[in-house]
This record gives structure tokens, C-alpha cells and sequence, in this order.
């Protein structure tokens, strides 16, 4: 074991991959474990720091094939290993489409840039499809990787502005500072570039520099005070892992909770080694956080900490699609099998190939680095041509269904506005000189609507003209946007313009149709529930009184069940795994929302010339709610109705409306 060995920073790695873990495997109690890869960053920025200044130091130089021959010893073999293995894993679980998705991300891995080809693709680490990628846990690792492609180069370039320690800390922290700053404008703006990409998370790895460069005379020889800094910077991380979301924008302001608690807990260990014996009495050490962070099973797991962060996600992303709703006691199975494997990798691929020498030193590493890259590239590439030959027809029509848009949106993507546009944009169907007109006026599951109400109007001489924003609803409710990370102002501007303008026109009929308040709050306590609930009838009410009272007659239409799985993908699994569709249906108790369409239901009979458009019957039986009827994919993802299968509920639709 190296001389300049940290048990503390053993330790920290254990805090940091055990956040992560357990947010990813469900903990509750645990909300921002995922700042467990903030810690990871600036522990990253302290070690590279520490290891290149000293270097620089030394010698005037830096031996960068060295550097990167450490770096590929120390990260390449153990990641291929995994990236095969969920590839082949992946063969036997994910559907053919699914697998030339991710093989593609898998290419992307093996080459350590996976967090550009999820900023390509919009990919949100939050959002509810990214459970389905075993791979997206590798957007970290991309971008250390990165991090450690420009942070010699900075470095060098303070050395050659002037030798010594200032000139380096005012380079990392203009460095820094910059990151900072365009992280902070871009968490909000585009939070997908903040999270994502590497230059927006260099401030993370610039504050774990910096620290490596500051006077530390004053606390080393204060024991009282690095202890006191120590539990500070714990108590700082216990914050970001108890009070954190996904809720909150993140990284912004919000990272600096984690970033901030490493930073103290390794200033408060720096120099230990050498300080300790000498000028802390056997008092302090023992109330010196590194006397909790030295405990064995803490050595023991940040010991195993990358081969564990490398498993655990693939294992409970495969976990759950095989059975979905994991028990308490499945999730701590897959966290025994990830903690197996991580032991067995680290004993077989990572510490060997560390401290083995075919992974050799200087210029001579390039050449197996570049192999073990290209072999991760090439089988991901191979894997996706292969998936995609096995896409049969049914497979593919799968695809077809849940890519096809609703008429509305094929017609003008527009026609469903975008989070951040305010003004209405009306978008009429069928003749102009229809003799009546109707509006079709809501959120996304207004818009899945407007293919068979388009037909059924045009067969009744009339016209439809849409009002539609996604994820604004037409009843008066105040909402929270979890892709904006803040409350939704432009859809209640958006929405009191659309009622303006609507009873302006003088529609014959006002239908409308939202994402149901039951799907939303049938996850919270009993007490949150009843008071969102009773906000939201009351959101209805108004918004039903002001056409009533204009005269306008209103149909609302009762929202879609919300199934536990993504139809598509779970049909195109059970098509490829032989088993019939029905295994993706949910139970009807939990999938309809049955109490909040009753209390729906109220609301629309306390207002005159309101009426209720129930069609639940024609997705859910009397226990079950399906996904694949008649044949047909009925629903895109978890609650959009697919566009085809919209087209079959043309006629019980023109029955209720007109």
C-alpha cells in the first residue's frame, strides 16, 4: 500500500457509491444519493491534483504516457469486462429494438463519451425512461475521463505562465469559477448541458484542485479544528443525501452541498499521515472523521467502490424489467449480487490489470489502451447490427405504432406548444366553412384525442380547432414542472389566454381532457393527497364555470389508465421472450384511478351544460387494464393512447360527442 495511502478518502468512496446505489436500487430514505457522483468528482479533481502538481514539482514535467497508462490500467479493463457482459445479458432480456439503442450507447461507453450521445438524444438522467438504459451510469465516467484528458494540459500551462503553487490556483480557479458560473445559467435554461457535459462539471473536479493547494498549516496544527471541519463536511453530505431530489435543479446551486462536505473532509485529513503522530492528541484523533470513515466495511466497499458503481445499475435496470414492483427483499438480493460481482471483478480484472504489466508503461500503453477500446466499440457495433436483423415484423410494428404521431402533431409538431411558449397557437381541422366548430383544449392527453375526434367531427359538419400545451392541464392548477425543475408559470399564463380566446370564438362544444390528478398524487401520503386533490377540483370547477358561463357547452373526457411499464418496450419484450402481451397489463385498482374519475365526475355535474365522456371500458376490464387490444398496441408508453389504436375509438367517441 502506498505511503500516501488516505483510509479516509477509502471511506469517502464508500459514502459516494453507497449513495448512488441506493438511490438507483429505491432507497426513500435516501432521496439525493445520486450526489454520491459529485463526491466521486471531487475526490477525482484532490487525487489527479495532488499526483500531477507534485510531479510538476519535481521534475519541471509530466510523463503524460505514464499518467494515461495508469489510467487505462486502472479503468479500462474492469469497465469492458461490464459493458460485454450487460451486452449479453442485454441479448437475453431487452427486445431487438431496445438493443440496437444501447448498443449504441454501449459503443459510446467503451470510448468514455456516453454523456455526449445522452445530450444527443435528450436522454434525462431523471426521467422514467432512462430506467430502461444499462448504460447510462457511464455518463460519469465519461466525463472523469475527459476531465483527465484537459486537466494536465491546464496545469502545464499555469507551470509555463509562472513555477509554483499561485499561478496554478489562480488558473484552476478562473477554471473553476467559469465552470461554475455556466453550470449555474444552464440548470435552468437547458439542465440536460448542465448535468451532462463535462466543461459544466469541471467545477466539481476544479474545487477537489483547488483544496489541494491550500495553506493547510492552520488546521493541521489545530487538531480541534480538523476534526470540527471533518464532521462539517459529513454533516454537509448527510444534507445533500437526506434533503436532495430529482425534483430540484440539479447540478446548480444544489451540488454544492456534496461538493462542498468532500471538499472539508479531505482538507480535514490532509497531511494526516505525516501530522498525525506528531501534533494530535489520542483525543482527537479518535473524534476525527477519519476515524469513522477508516472502519473496515467502509475500506472494504470503497475498496470494491468503481467495480460496485460499474454493476449495480445494469443489474437492477435487468432486475426490474424481468419483475417489475421489486420487493423490498429482490433489491437486496440485487444488491448482494452486485457487491459478488464487484468482489470477483476487482479480484480477477481490476487489481491485476493495475499492478500487472501488460497494460505497460510509457508510449507503449497506447497500443493494448486503444485495443481494449476498440474491442468494447466493436462488439457494441456488432450487437446492434445483430439486434436490428432480429427486429421481425410484429417487432416492428411495435416500433411503428408507439413512433407514430397523433394527427395533431403530425400535422404541426407546434400544435402541442412546448414548455417555455405562452401565446395560444390555434390549429384548425377540416373545412373552413364547417357549419359548427368544437375545441379541443388540454395537455398531451388532450392532443392523443384529436385523431378520432378529427374524423368523428369531420363526418358531423364540423371543424376542431386545438388549444394544447404539454404538461399544462385546462383546469386552473397551479403546477410544478419536474423537467424545468420549478413551478409552471407559462401554462397558467398559457391557459387563461387559451379561455380568453376560446369563448371569444364561440365553439358549439369545449373538449377537454387532461393527465389525471389520481396519477399524480396516488403515490402521496393520504393527508398530501386529499389537499392536492380537493386543489385540483376546485382548478376544474373554475375552469368549467368560466365557459358555462359564457354560454359554452363542455365535455370532459376521462383521462387514459397509466400502466406500470412502458407498453411499448414491455410488449416488444414479451414478443421476443415468446410470452404473451397480457404480461405487461396492470391491475385495474391501480392502473384506472377509479376514486379521482369519481370525484372528476362530481365536479362536471355540479356545472351546467357539462357533461362526462367515460371510455375506460374499451382499454380495462372488470380487474385488468391492457396494453394490446385487438390486436393492437393500445398505449405509446406507460399512458398515451398509440396513434393507431386512437383511430378504433372513432366510433364510441362520435356516439358520446355528438
Amino acid at each position: 500500500m502506498a505511503a500516501s495511502f488516505r483510509p479516509d478518502i477509502q471511506g469517502l468512496r464508500a459514502l459516494a457509491v453507497g449513495g448512488v446505489v441506493a438511490y438507483h436500487f429505491g432507497l426513500s430514505a435516501l432521496p439525493g444519493g445520486f450526489a454520491g457522483v459529485d463526491i466521486f468528482f471531487v475526490i477525482s479533481g484532490w487525487l489527479i491534483t495532488t499526483h500531477l502538481m507534485g510531479e510538476i514539482t519535481e521534475t519541471g514535467r509530466l510523463d503524460l504516457w505514464r499518467f494515461y497508462a495508469r489510467r487505462a490500467r486502472r479503468l479500462l479493463p474492469a469497465a469492458l469486462f461490464v459493458i460485454l457482459a450487460t451486452l449479453g445479458a442485454g441479448y437475453f432480456i431487452l427486445a431487438p429494438q431496445e438493443q440496437a439503442l444501447y448498443s449504441r450507447g454501449a459503443m459510446f461507453a467503451s470510448a468514455y463519451a456516453i454523456n455526449l450521445w445522452l445530450l444527443r438524444w435528450s436522454f434525462d438522467y431523471f426521467a422514467a425512461d432512462a430506467l430502461s438504459n444499462p448504460f447510462i451510469h457511464f455518463w460519469s465516467l465519461s466525463v472523469e475521463e475527459q476531465f483527465y484528458l484537459v486537466w494536465p494540459a491546464l496545469l502545464l500551462f499555469a507551470a509555463w505562465l509562472r513555477p509554483g503553487r499561485r499561478m496554478a490556483v489562480a488558473v484552476i480557479g478562473v477554471a473553476g469559477l467559469a465552470s461554475f458560473a455556466a453550470c449555474l445559467w444552464l440548470t435552468s435554461l437547458s439542465p440536460a448541458w448542465a448535468f451532462y457535459f463535462s466543461p459544466l462539471r469541471a467545477w466539481e473536479f476544479a474545487a477537489g484542485g483547488l483544496a489541494t493547494l491550500a495553506p493547510a498549516a492552520l488546521w493541521q496544527q489545530r487538531p480541534w479544528l480538523r476534526s470540527a471541519q471533518g464532521w462539517l463536511g459529513l454533516a454537509l453530505i448527510a444534507v445533500a443525501y437526506l434533503s436532495l431530489s430529482e425534483d430540484l435543479p440539479f447540478p446548480g446551486w444544489y451540488a454544492l452541498l456534496p461538493v462542498a462536505g468532500t471538499v472539508l473532509v479531505l482538507l480535514s485529513g490532509a497531511g494526516e499521515e505525516n501530522h498525525a503522530a506528531a501534533t494530535s492528541p489520542a483525543r482527537w484523533q479518535a473524534l476525527a472523521p477519519a476515524s469513522l470513515l477508516s472502519l473496515p466495511p467502509l475500506q472494504w466497499v470503497g475498496t470494491l467502490s468503481y467495480s460496485l458503481y460499474l454493476w449495480h445499475w445494469p443489474i437492477i435496470v435487468y432486475a426490474g424489467m424481468l419483475a417489475p414492483d421489486l420487493s423490498v427483499l429482490q433489491r437486496f438480493g440485487c444488491g448482494a449480487l452486485a457487491l459478488a460481482l464487484a468482489f470477483l471483478t476487482y479480484h480477477l480484472i481490476e487489481n491485476p490489470a493495475r499492478r500487472g504489466g501488460w497494460l505497460m508503461a510509457g508510449a507503449r500503453a497506447l497500443a493494448p489502451a486503444l485495443a481494449l477500446t476498440g474491442v468494447g466499440v466493436a462488439a457494441a457495433y456488432a450487437n446492434a447490427h445483430l439486434a436490428t436483423r432480429n427486429i421481425d415484423p410484429a417487432q416492428r410494428g411495435i416500433e411503428q405504432a408507439a413512433e407514430q404521431p397523433s394527427i395533431a402533431r403530425a400535422t404541426d409538431k407546434n400544435c402541442l406548444l412546448d414548455f417555455h411558449t405562452v401565446k395560444p397557437k390555434p390549429c384548425t381541422f377540416g373545412p373552413v366553412d364547417a357549419a359548427h366548430t368544437i375545441v379541443l383544449f388540454g395537455d398531451s392527453h388532450a392532443d392523443h384525442w384529436s385523431t378520432p375526434l378529427v374524423e368523428a367531427a369531420r363526418r358531423n359538419d364540423t371543424k376542431v380547432v386545438t388549444y394544447l400545451k404539454s404538461s399544462c392541464r385546462a383546469s386552473r392548477l397551479s403546477t410544478f414542472n419536474t423537467v424545468l425543475k420549478r413551478d409552471y408559470t407559462e401554462c397558467d399564463a398559457w391557459r387563461e389566454q387559451a379561455i380568453a380566446d376560446i369563448i371569444r370564438r364561440k365553439p358549439r362544444l369545449v373538449v377537454i381532457s387532461e393527465f389525471s390528478i389520481g396519477n399524480l398524487t396516488r403515490d402521496m401520503p393520504a393527508a398530501g393527497r386529499k389537499a392536492e386533490t380537493a386543489r385540483w377540483q376546485a382548478g376544474l370547477r373554475s375552469t368549467l364555470q368560466a365557459f358555462s358561463q359564457a354560454g359554452v357547452e363542455t365535455a370532459v373526457i376521462r383521462d387514459t389508465p397509466i400502466g406500470d411499464s412502458f407498453a411499448d418496450s414491455c410488449v416488444a419484450r414479451a414478443l421476443w421472450w415468446r410470452e404473451p402481451p397480457s404480461r405487461c397489463d396492470t391491475p385495474r385498482a391501480q392502473a384506472a384511478n377509479d376514486g379521482a374519475a369519481a370525484q372528476e365526475r362530481a365536479v362536471v355535474k355540479s356545472v351546467p351544460d357539462t357533461r362526462y365522456v367515460d371510455l375506460t371500458d374499451r382499454f380495462c376490464g372488470p380487474t385488468q387494464c391492457h396494453v394490446f387490444i385487438g390486436g393492437k398496441l393500445a398505449f405509446r408508453d406507460r399512458h398515451h393512447l398509440a396513434t393507431a389504436f386512437a383511430e378504433t375509438l372513432e366510433g364510441p367517441l362520435e356516439k358520446a360527442l355528438f
